[in-house]
C-alpha cells in the first residue's frame, strides 16, 4: 500500500517489494488475489468496502447468514460503493470474492475461522477459511481497500478467562478505517478499550461521544473523538494515512435504538453463556460463535435480529465514507 518515501516526501508504494508509481494501483502480495470487480473498482477509483466473513461463516446461522450478504451488499451499493468479500479461497488470500465463491461460506461447518495468524496454515491446507477481523483488514490494506466494516470487534473476556482478540494488535499495525459498534457484548468494554489505548489505536464515536457496546447502544465509557458525517470520518482517514500513523481508526457507530437491546440483559444473558461454555470446555476460536449462539438462544433470536440490524448500518455507514473519499483526487487514500 502506498506509503512516503524519505526522497523529498515523493509519492511511492511498496507492492511485493517492488517500487510502482503513484497512479498505480498496488499489486497484490504473492498469495493474495483480487477479485476482478474489486480490481476494476481500485482501478477507477471508486469507492470500496472490506467485509469480513466469518461473520457470515460462523457468526450467523444458516439462512440468515444469506439474508445478511443480501442487507450488507445493498447498503454499500446504495452508497454507490462496491463491497469486496475477504475470504481464503483455495490456497489464497481473496479480496473481493465472486458470488459463487461467496455462497460457500454460507454453508454450515464449510469454512474454517481465519485470525491473521492462522492464514499461511489456511492457504498451505488449500481449503476454505471465513476471515476475522485481523485478517480482513491486513489482506484489505494490502490490495489497496482503506474502510472496512463489520458488526462489533473482539477484545478482552471479563474473569479470569485468558481469551484476547487478535484484533486488537492487528487494529495498531494496520492502517485504514473500520466501522463497527464497539466491542462484542461478550467482552469487557472496559478493558478492551484499556488495551486499544495503550497500543495507540484511535476510537471515534459516529454521532455519538459514549462507547457503543454492540447489541446495546453504548457502554458508560466516554470517547474522546467523534464524528458526526462521512466526510469528516474521511477526513481523519486521510490525515492517518497522511501522518502515516500505520494504524486503524475505530469508528464506533451504535446500533439504532428501535433495535438495541437493553445492556443488563445481556449481561445476564452472556453470564449464563459462559458459564455453558466453561461446563462445555469452548475456548479458542470456537469460544465467540459459541458465545454469540448462545446469546441468541437466551434471548429468544433477538439478539439475532440486532446483530443483522447492526451488520446493516456499519456497512452503509462505511459505504457512505468511502464514497467521500472516492474519485482521481484522492487516489492516495483509495
Amino acid at each position: 500500500m502506498p506509503r512516503r518515501s524519505e526522497r523529498g516526501g515523493e509519492r511511492v508504494g511498496l507492492a511485493g517489494g517492488a517500487v510502482v508509481k503513484p497512479e498505480t494501483i498496488p499489486v497484490a502480495t504473492p498469495g493474495l488475489r483480487v477479485g476482478a470487480e474489486i480490481a476494476a473498482a481500485l482501478d477507477d477509483g471508486r469507492a470500496i468496502v472490506g467485509l469480513e466473513t466469518s461473520a457470515i461463516g460462523q457468526g450467523l446461522p444458516h439462512p440468515r447468514n444469506l439474508e445478511c450478504i443480501d442487507r450488507m451488499a445493498a447498503a454499500i451499493h446504495q452508497a454507490d460503493a462496491v463491497p469486496a468479500w475477504v475470504g481464503v479461497v483455495g490456497g489464497e488470500v481473496v479480496v473481493g470474492l465472486s458470488d459463487q465463491e461467496l455462497g460457500a461460506f454460507t454453508e454450515p461447518g464449510r469454512a474454517e475461522k481465519v485470525a491473521r495468524r492462522d492464514l499461511p496454515a489456511a492457504c498451505a491446507r488449500g481449503g476454505l477459511g471465513a476471515t476475522t477481523v485481523s485478517a480482513t483488514i491486513w489482506a484489505a490494506a494490502r490490495a489497496g481497500v482503506r474502510v472496512n466494516a463489520t458488526g462489533g470487534i473482539g477484545g478482552i473476556h471479563a474473569g479470569g478467562r485468558p481469551d484476547v482478540s487478535a484484533d486488537l494488535v492487528e487494529l495498531s499495525r494496520t492502517e485504514g478505517l473500520l466501522v463497527c459498534s464497539g466491542p462484542k457484548s461478550i467482552v469487557d468494554p472496559a478493558a478492551t478499550v484499556e488495551r486499544l489505548e495503550e497500543l495507540g489505536v484511535s476510537l471515534t464515536g459516529y454521532g455519538v461521544s459514549r462507547l457503543p457496546f454492540f447489541l446495546a447502544r453504548e457502554a458508560p465509557l466516554e470517547l474522546e473523538h467523534r464524528v458526526d458525517t462521512p466526510e469528516e470520518a474521511a477526513a481523519i482517514l486521510a490525515a492517518s494515512i497522511g501522518l502515516d500513523t500505520r494504524s486503524t481508526i475505530l469508528l464506533c457507530n451504535p446500533i439504532a435504538p428501535e433495535f438495541a437491546m437493553d445492556a443488563g440483559e445481556v449481561a445476564a444473558a452472556m453470564r449464563r453463556c459462559e458459564e455453558r461454555a466453561d461446563r462445555e470446555g469452548v475456548r479458542g476460536r470456537d469460544l465467540t460463535p459459541f458465545l454469540l449462539a448462545c446469546l441468541a438462544e437466551q434471548t429468544g433470536g433477538r439478539s439475532l435480529e440486532a446483530n443483522l440490524a447492526l451488520l446493516e448500518s456499519n456497512a452503509k455507514v462505511a459505504g457512505a465514507i468511502s464514497a467521500a473519499g472516492a474519485g482521481p483526487g484522492n487516489r492516495d487514500w483509495m
